[in-house]
């Protein structure tokens, strides 16, 4: 028997680090309250909601909600772009955050670097409805500053406002822009936790910088990689709905490439004002984000035990 007196494992556990698991409690109070507990507005997917009657006065009228967002062919193309653009973000963020991470670590430490550092984060803390007034002045059709210089090498002029086809490659521009250089201290921080002596050891053998890189730097980061990418899956089917919104707004010309299911969700919620209907299509966003998680994390498990979440 424990010097406690208790004989359960678990309690005996709670007691031995009590003092441990009550630095944790403000942290599981907040997620019962603003995580767990909205949770019962799920059944308003379910319900013809009416604020008067209530959450469980409403009437119940089944799958009617799901039923809005899946008619037609809309729902493939809403899915398709957000499904799209997260891929792109995640694949460019990841790659430009290494990138980013191994320059600087491999530069040192002076002056120059420092500031580069304080350059790359600075975009991390604009809002994007900052960045959606700036991009009127980059891509208005007449007075912008991209049409100006296309107009002045002979190029001919984009009407980036009302043709949809250059908006997935300015989305994603702007997203590395404003997240890879805050994405990239959390790689330069698993970068100096790699041992120096492994890299000691390949000068000593004769490797060469990028040498180093290949064969110690990024095997070492595998995990990091690995943990960022299924964090990241969890919310591949959010629409980045003030990044998009804010450049974008309500241009319904622009729709065919830029529409995704939060801002689907947020125009029928203005002008639909069902928020069953919105409840139903986040429901089903919750949904499918969840199985991708716990099979992406299955497949890492089984890749590399290390690399897996659960």
């Amino acid at each position: 028997m424990s010097k406690t007196g208790i004989k359960h494992k678990g309690l005996r556990d709670l007691a031995r680090n009590r003092y441990l698991y009550a630095l944790a409690v403000p942290a599981i109070v907040f997620s019962i309250v603003f995580a767990y507990l909205p949770m019962l507005g799920v059944v308003l997917a379910f319900q013809d909601f009416n604020p008067l009657k209530g959450l469980f006065g409403s009437k119940w009228i089944g799958l009617d909600n799901f039923r809005f967002f899946f008619r037609g062919q809309d729902w493939l193309i809403i899915t398709g772009n957000t499904v799209m653009y997260n891929l792109l973000f995640i694949v460019t963020g990841t790659i430009l955050s290494l990138a980013f991470a191994i320059m600087l670590t491999e530069l040192g430490k002076s002056v120059i670097v420092r500031v580069m550092q304080s350059v790359m984060i600075l975009p991390n803390f604009i809002s994007w409805p900052i960045i959606g007034l700036f991009s009127v002045a980059f891509f208005t059709a007449d007075t912008g500053v991209v049409n100006r210089f296309l107009s002045a090498i002979g190029a001919r002029d984009i009407a980036f406002y009302s043709d949809d086809k250059a908006w997935p490659f300015i989305l994603v521009l702007l997203n590395i822009w404003k997240t890879a250089g805050f994405g990239a201290i959390v790689y330069m921080a698993a970068i100096v936790g790699i041992d120096k002596g492994l890299y000691e050891a390949a000068r000593i053998d004769g490797a060469s910088r990028f040498q180093s890189i290949f064969r110690i730097t990024l095997p070492m980061l595998k995990s990091t990689i690995v943990m960022l990418f299924l964090l990241s899956l969890g919310n591949i089917f959010g629409g980045n709905l003030e990044m998009i919104y804010s450049l974008v707004g309500d241009n319904s010309f622009l729709f065919g490439t830029t529409d995704t299911i939060d801002t689907y969700v947020f125009r029928a919620l203005r002008t639909a004002g069902s928020l069953g209907m919105t409840q139903a299509i986040a429901l089903y966003q919750s949904l499918v984000g969840f199985v991708l998680v716990v099979a992406a994390n299955k497949i890492a498990g089984k890749l590399d035990k290390d690399s897996a979440l659960f």
